[in-house]
């Protein structure tokens, strides 16, 4: 039979190489979430960004038409 040593400072090696590989997994999903994340939050701005645009290109176009009707009504 081997001696303790033998077997525990292999095991422990072993388990610390899993440990590191299973870090390092983990720290790559994180950055790809981080990646995917930042994605959606400029996604969600830039449509917030555009709808405020389009809503404001609405709204002039509702003055501009609210103004020709006033001058159209002030004429009779």
């Amino acid at each position: 039979m081997a001696e303790p040593d033998d077997l525990i400072l292999p095991l422990l090696r072993e388990m610390r190489a899993e440990n590191a590989a299973f870090r390092e997994e983990v720290r790559t999903d994180l950055t790809e979430i981080k990646k995917r994340l930042e994605n959606v939050r400029q996604a969600a701005f830039g449509e917030s960004v555009l709808g405020r645009y389009a809503a404001a290109e609405v709204e002039e176009r509702i003055e501009a038409i609210e103004k020709r009707l006033a001058a159209l009504e002030g004429q009779h």
